[in-house]
C-alpha cells in the first residue's frame, strides 16, 4: 500500500509531495471540473497514436498570468498506447505553489478494474537558464480512484510568476512530461504461501513501514525464539499484551496459509485506528519495541537477549597533541545511523564515523590541569553485535530550505561486510581480536516515494542462502540478488530511448525507491543466530489458544465457501422482543442478528427444520407455528403472515427464495407459540381472514420506560374498547384502568405515531397483520407538566433524535472533555446553549463550535459560524458518515461580534530595541490601514510621542509592499505573509532631490542548487545619499545593525537586480546604479548583504550577540 499524506497547508513543501490533486479539495465535497479553454500549444516527440512505452511532451501555456480558471488541463497524448494529458492548478490547489499532476485522460470511460503503472517526472521550463529548470519524478499504479498523481507543491508561486527568474518569458510557460509506462503485475492472483513458503502483513492503512520490521525480526531465529520464551499466561488477551501479541503474530506467521492481520499487536501498542493510518518512522519504530521488549523481558528466562543480539559499544575519546591527556567515554548502540550524502557506500560511511576532528585555534580543548589544548576527537568501536543494524539516514534536515528532505543520492553496500578491514581501522585498541567482525547480508528495508509519505516493504533471505525474498505488505515473492542489492542503491535510472528520431535526450529518473536500513549478521554467529525454532519453543496454552484460533478461522472459511449450499435460518420469539425492547431497541420489534441462527442445508425438508427448532427450544412440532417477515414500503420489517400448509413441505431453501428473492442467503422467521392456563404450549388457533395480529408496547412517563408486553389476535370490525381490559392485564394495571392508544407506523427518515380512537374498529383504523400499538394510562398523559416525555409520540421523537455527543476542547482535539445528551433536531441556539451551561458560562455566544473530519480524526479547518447550521445533525455529518465528537472554544468577545470584525497578526519592530512583539489586531473590516496603525499607536512603545507609523507586506525576506493608508484591511491576507508594522525614520520622512530610498536584503548562497541566491532575516529601507560610497553606507548599516567588527568584516555587499547579484568595492557610488525614485515595490532591485544565517530558523530565544536582522519574538495576546 503507497500512502502519500498531505502536509498542513500552510507548511513550506518540499519536493517530494507526492499526491492524487483530489486529496486537496478547494471546498469541502467534491470539485467541480473546471476546465477551460487557454491559448496552448502542445507536442508530443513520438508518434501520436501506438503503443511507445516512453516519450515526451511538451506544453506551451501562452497569456499564463491572465488565466482565470482554477485547473487547466493539456491536451491528450499518446504513451504506451494510453491516454494521457497533465493537470495544472495556475494558482495553486489551496497552497501558495504550482500544482501539477498526471492524468489519464479516458479514465471515466475505462473498464471496470483497469490499472496502468507509469514512471513519469514533470517540469517547468527556465527559459533563460535551463540548469535551473524545476523538475520532479514519481512513479504510481494508476486507478479508478488515483487517476491522476503528482505534486500538489511543484514550485513556489512567487519564483513561478517573477519575470527575472526565467520561468515566465513573454507571459508564456513551458512545461514537459516525460512518461515511461511500465507492465502492470497481477498483485491478488499470486499465493505468496504456495510461491515461496512466506506469507505477508495485512496492511491497516499505513503500517507497511511496521510490516517491513516485524517481517525482518521475524525472519531472525533467535530473536524469534525468545520472544515464544517471554512467559505468558492464558488469562492474558493479546490486545493487551505485548508479548502474546507478538507470540500471536509469529505463530500466525509460521503456520498461516495467508496472509496475517496485525490490528492485536497495534492494539497492545494502545494504538488507536487513527495511528495506523499515521506513517510512523521504522528506525523510531524499531527502537522503541526493542526498548519495550527488553523491559518486558527482564527477570524472565530470556532476560539480555535484545541485548546479546543488537547491542555494540563504541569509545568516543578526544587525545591531547601535545601533553599526555586522553579523556575516554564507552557508550552503547543498538543501531549505527550512517551517513549517505557525500558517501559512496558503506565503507565511505564507516570512515567518516571514526574520522578524527583537530580541536585546534579557537576550538581548542579544555583539558584537566593543563588548560587549553590541541586536540584530536574521534570514535571508534569496542565491540560489534552479532546481528549489526544500520539505519541509513535517507532523511536530512535542510537549513538552507528550513525542511525536511529525502537524500535519494546512490550509495552501495556489499553483500559481505568486513569491520575488521585496513588493519582494524575501525577498532579501538582495547577491542577482542580474537572476534572476527566479518558480516553477512541478511535484509534490506527499503522506502519509496519522499519525505511526506511513501512505502515500505523489505529483502530478506531468511536462511542466508542465494534465494532472496521480497516481503511488501500481504504479498511475498522470489528476488534475486540484483533486484535486493543493486537496484536498492538509489540514484537515477536512465530509461532506454525507444525513438530515437523523435528525441534524442534520455529520460532519466531519480530512484525514489532506495534502502533506507541493512541488517547484516556476523559471519561467526550465524549458526547462533540463524537456529531452528519449532514446535516445543511455543507455550501450551499459546499453541493450544493459537491452534483455536486457526480452527475457528478455518471453519469461518469452509463456511463462506459452502455458503452457497446453506439457508441462513434467523429465529425470533417473544423472549427475544422482551429482552430487546426498552434496552437495544425502541422502534420495530427485533433485531435479527440478535435472534437465534440456524444453517440449514438448502434441500433439508422444513418439517426436518422444525425438529430441529424443537430440538432447540423444547416446542414440540406440532405447537409450532411461523410467520414470515415483510420489509414494508415506509422501512419498517414486520411479520405478515404465517406460513401455508403447502409451503411447510418445501424445502428451507424453496421457502428462501418465496419469501425474498433479493437475498437468497437468509431467512427470516417470526415463531408464534401460545401457552395455555398451566404455562405449557398448546396448538395454534386457527387463524381466519377476520383476525389482526398486533404487537403491544406499553410506556411509562414517569420511568421513561418502553416496554414488550405481548401479541394479541383481534377481529378487524372489533374496536380497541374490547380488548382494554386485556391488555390491562398484559400491562399489570387494574383492569379498569383507562388508557390511551397509539399506532407505531414508522421512524424513518422522521417518527410518526398517531392516536388510535378506541370507538372506531381496527379496520377502520387501518391496522393489520403485524401493526404495533402503544399505551399507556390516560393520567399520564393528563399530568404531563411532571414528565420530560408525556406520552408515546414525544418519548419516540426524542428516542429517535437523541444523541450523545462527546465535546473536545480546540486545544487538546484528541481528548474527550464532557459528553452531552443533545437532540439531533437542536438548532444551534440550543447546542451553544447546553455547551455554556454546562462551562458555567453566562454568555453563549462566546461558544464557538468546530466539526469533526471522520477521516483525518481531526477538527475542520474552518469553525461554524454563527447560525451557519440548522440543526445539531447538520453539525455532525462529514460527507456521508456521522460522528458523535465535536470541538468548542471560548472567545473573549460574541462570535457575531468576532465575525463582524477583521483579525489581523501585526509584527511590531520596535525602533531601538532588538525585539519583535506581535499583536492581534481586531477591527470592523470596512477599516483602513490608517485605522490599523491609530490602533497599534494605543498598545505599542513608541520611541518619542510623534513618531509616525506605516504597514509593510514582507514575504520570503523581502518587501512587497507599504500599505497606503487609505486601503481598506477586509482583503489583506495574513495567513502567507507577514504584515509588520515600523517607525518611519526622521531621515525618510526629508528625502532630498537626489536621494534614493532602497531596499536592503541579506542573503547567502545555495551551494546545492547551483549559488541559487536565498534571502533571510528582516529586510529594510535605507536612504542613499548622491555621491555616496559603499564605504560610507557600510558604516550606517553597521550601527544600524549594530554587528560587531569582527563578523561586518566578513560580509560582502551586492547590488542585486533580477536575483544576479553584481559585487560592490568600498568605492563605488551606491546611487548610480539605482536610478529611481519610487522604489516601494521595486523588490527585484536591492543592495544585498551576503553573510552565513546563523541564527536558528525556528526558536527566538534571546542571544546577545544577535543582530537586529532576524529579532527575537513575543507574543502578548
Amino acid at each position: 500500500m503507497t500512502l502519500m499524506t498531505p502536509s498542513p497547508l500552510d507548511q513550506q513543501e518540499d519536493d517530494e509531495m507526492l499526491v492524487p490533486h483530489s486529496d486537496f479539495p478547494a471546498v469541502e465535497g467534491p470539485q467541480p471540473m473546471e476546465v477551460a479553454p487557454s491559448e496552448t500549444a502542445n507536442t508530443v516527440d513520438a508518434p501520436s497514436v501506438d503503443d511507445t512505452p516512453s516519450a515526451r511532451f511538451t506544453w506551451t501555456i501562452e497569456n499564463f498570468t491572465r488565466l482565470n480558471t482554477k485547473k487547466l488541463y493539456s491536451e491528450v497524448f499518446y504513451v504506451g498506447g494510453y491516454k494521457w494529458r497533465v493537470l495544472i492548478f495556475p494558482k495553486g490547489n489551496n497552497v501558495e505553489h504550482l500544482s501539477m499532476y498526471l492524468d489519464v485522460a479516458d479514465s471515466a470511460t475505462l473498464p471496470y478494474g483497469w490499472c496502468r503503472y507509469a514512471q513519469f517526472s514533470l517540469s517547468v521550463i527556465n527559459q533563460v537558464q535551463t540548469k535551473y529548470t524545476v523538475r520532479k519524478d514519481t512513479q504510481h499504479q494508476f486507478n479508478a480512484r488515483e487517476s491522476d498523481w503528482g505534486f500538489t507543491s511543484f514550485m513556489p508561486l512567487l519564483e513561478l510568476y517573477d519575470p527575472s527568474r526565467g520561468y515566465l518569458v513573454n507571459d508564456t510557460v513551458l512545461i514537459e512530461a516525460d512518461v515511461a509506462v511500465r507492465k502492470v503485475v497481477d498483485y491478488w492472483s499470486h499465493d505468496s504461501k504456495k510461491e515461496t513458503g512466506y506469507v505477508g502483513l495485512k496492511n491497516q492503512g499505513a503500517t507497511c513501514y511496521m510490516n517491513s520490521l516485524l517481517q525482518t525480526l521475524y525472519h531472525i531465529p533467535y530473536f524469534r525464539k525468545a520472544v515464544y520464551h517471554m512467559p505468558t499466561t492464558e488469562n492474558d488477551m493479546p490486545s493487551g499484551s505485548i508479548p502474546l501479541a507478538l507470540q500471536s503474530l509469529f505463530y500466525k506467521l509460521q503456520h498461516s496459509d495467508t496472509s496475517v492481520a496485525t490490528k492485536e499487536l497495534t492494539k497492545s501498542f494502545g494504538w488507536d485506528t487513527y495511528d495506523s493510518f499515521m506513517q510512523h518512522d521504522v528506525q523510531e519504530l524499531n527502537r522503541v519495541l526493542c526498548e519495550k521488549l527488553e523491559d518486558k523481558m527482564k527477570g524472565t528466562v530470556v532476560e539480555g537477549t535484545i541485548q546479546q543480539l543488537f547491542e555494540g559499544h563504541h569509545m568516543n575519546y578526544i587525545e591531547c597533541i601535545n601533553v599526555d591527556y586522553k579523556s575516554t567515554r564507552k557508550e552503547s548502540f543498538y543501531d549505527l545511523q550512517l551517513d549517505v550524502k557525500g558517501c559512496r557506500d558503506v565503507y565511505a560511511s564507516f570512515d567518516k564515523y571514526v574520522e578524527v576532528e583537530r580541536l585546534e585555534g579557537d576550538n581548542k580543548y579544555q583539558a584537566e590541569q593543563h588548560g587549553l589544548q590541541d586536540a584530536r576527537k574521534g570514535v571508534l568501536f569496542i565491540d560489534f553485535p552479532p546481528v549489526l543494524q544500520l539505519q541509513l539516514k535517507r532523511f536530512e534536515y535542510d537549513f538552507m530550505r528550513d525542511t525536511m528532505v529525502k537524500i535519494n543520492d546512490r550509495y552501495e553496500f556489499p553483500l559481505q561486510l568486513d569491520l575488521d578491514r585496513e588493519n582494524r581501522k575501525y577498532l579501538s585498541p582495547e577491542a577482542d581480536r580474537s572476534v572476527r567482525n566479518l558480516y553477512t547480508l541478511h535484509s534490506v528495508l527499503v522506502h519509496s516515494g519522499g519525505v511526506h509519505g511513501g512505502h515500505y516493504y523489505a529483502y530478506i533471505r531468511p536462511t542466508l542462502s542465494d534465494q532472496w525474498f521480497k516481503f511488501d505488505d500481504e504479498r511475498v515473492t522470489k528476488e534475486d540478488l540484483k533486484r535486493a542489492l543493486e537496484e536498492q542503491y538509489g540514484g537515477e535510472e536512465e530509461l532506454p530511448q525507444t525513438n530515437p528520431g523523435f528525441n534524442n535526450s534520455p529520460f532519466k529518473f531519480t530512484k525514489y525507491s532506495n534502502a533506507y536500513m541493512l541488517v547484516y549478521i556476523r559471519e561467526s554467529d550465524k549458526e547462533k543466530v540463524i537456529c531452528n525454532v519449532d514446535e516445543k519453543d511455543i507455550a501450551e496454552h499459546l499453541r493450544i489458544r493459537l491452534k483455536k484460533e486457526q480452527e475457528e478461522k478455518e471453519q469461518k472459511r469452509k463456511e463462506k465457501a459452502e455458503a452457497h449450499l446453506y439457508t441462513i435460518i434467523k429465529v425470533a420469539r417473544d423472549e427475544d422482543l422482551v429482552q430487546q425492547i426498552g434496552r437495544d431497541i425502541y422502534f420495530d420489534l427485533v433485531d435479527h442478528d440478535k435472534a437465534r441462527t440456524f444453517r440449514i442445508q438448502k434441500q433439508t425438508s422444513f418439517s426436518l427444520f422444525k425438529e430441529e427448532v424443537a430440538k432447540e427450544f423444547g416446542i414440540p412440532v406440532q405447537f409450532q407455528r411461523f410467520w414470515l417477515w415483510a420489509k414494508r414500503q415506509n422501512h419498517t420489517y414486520r411479520p405478515n403472515r404465517p406460513l401455508t400448509t403447502q409451503e411447510e413441505t418445501q424445502s428451507v431453501g424453496q421457502l428462501r427464495e418465496v419469501s425474498n428473492k433479493t437475498n437468497n442467503a437468509e431467512l427470516k422467521l417470526f415463531l408464534e407459540v401460545e401457552f395455555g392456563q398451566d404455562l405449557q404450549p398448546i396448538p395454534p388457533p386457527v387463524k381466519s381472514k377476520e383476525e389482526i395480529l398486533l404487537f403491544l408496547k406499553c410506556y411509562d412517563p414517569l420511568k421513561e420506560e418502553l416496554r414488550y408486553v405481548g401479541r394479541l389476535f383481534v377481529k378487524a370490525n372489533g374496536k380497541p374498547v374490547e380488548v382494554l381490559t386485556k391488555l390491562n392485564e398484559l400491562a399489570g394495571f387494574s383492569p379498569d384502568e383507562e388508557i390511551e392508544l397509539f399506532e407505531e407506523i414508522k421512524f424513518e427518515p422522521t417518527v410518526m405515531c398517531e392516536h388510535i380512537d378506541k370507538k372506531h374498529t381496527f379496520r377502520g383504523s387501518q391496522l393489520e397483520d403485524g401493526d404495533i400499538i402503544c399505551f399507556q394510562k390516560s393520567t399520564q398523559v393528563e399530568s404531563s407538566e411532571q414528565c420530560r416525555y408525556p406520552d408515546v409520540p414525544s418519548f419516540l421523537e426524542y428516542v429517535h433524535n437523541r444523541q450523545v455527543v462527546r465535546f473536545r476542547c480546540l486545544d487538546k482535539p484528541k481528548e474527550d472533555e464532557f459528553r452531552l445528551e443533545l437532540s439531533k433536531q437542536h438548532n444551534y441556539d440550543d447546542v451553544v446553549e447546553r455547551v455554556a451551561s454546562h462551562l458555567g458560562l453566562d454568555d453563549p455566544s462566546k461558544i464557538r463550535l468546530t466539526s469533526h473530519n471522520c477521516y483525518s480524526q481531526q477538527p475542520k479547518p474552518q469553525p461554524i459560524k454563527y447560525r451557519g447550521v440548522d440543526h445539531l445533525s447538520d453539525m455532525l455529518i462529514h460527507y456521508n458518515q456521522t460522528t458523535d465528537v465535536m470541538y468548542y472554544e471560548v472567545l473573549d468577545i460574541p462570535l457575531p461580534e468576532l465575525q463582524g470584525l477583521k483579525t489581523l497578526k501585526v509584527a511590531f519592530h520596535h525602533a531601538t530595541k532588538e525585539e519583535v512583539v506581535i499583536h492581534t489586531i481586531r477591527l470592523p473590516k470596512q477599516s483602513t490601514v490608517g485605522d490599523v496603525i491609530n490602533d497599534l499607536k494605543t498598545k505599542v512603545e513608541l520611541s518619542h510621542p510623534n513618531a509616525e507609523l506605516r504597514l509593510l507586506e514582507v514575504f520570503y525576506h523581502k518587501i512587497y509592499k507599504i500599505f497606503p493608508l487609505n486601503e481598506k484591511i477586509e482583503n489583506i491576507n495574513d495567513q502567507y505573509w507577514t504584515l509588520r508594522a515600523e517607525e518611519i525614520p526622521e531621515e525618510e520622512k526629508n528625502l532630498g532631490p537626489h536621494d534614493r530610498l532602497i531596499h536592503i536584503y541579506h542573503f547567502t548562497k545555495d551551494t546545492a542548487q547551483n549559488q541559487v541566491v536565498q534571502n533571510f532575516g528582516e529586510p529594510f529601507f535605507l536612504v542613499i545619499r548622491e555621491g555616496e560610497t559603499l564605504a560610507e553606507v557600510k558604516v550606517r548599516i553597521q550601527k544600524k545593525l549594530q554587528v560587531l567588527d569582527e563578523e561586518f568584516s566578513k560580509w560582502k555587499f551586492a547590488f542585486l537586480s533580477l536575483g544576479r547579484p553584481e559585487y560592490l568595492q568600498d568605492s563605488d557610488i551606491i546611487s548610480s546604479r539605482f536610478q529611481r525614485r519610487d522604489v516601494y515595490g521595486a523588490w527585484e532591485q536591492y543592495l544585498g548583504l551576503e553573510h552565513s544565517d546563523n541564527t536558528p530558523k525556528r526558536s527566538y530565544a534571546a542571544n546577545q550577540n544577535r543582530h537586529t536582522y532576524e529579532k527575537p519574538v513575543r507574543i502578548y495576546n
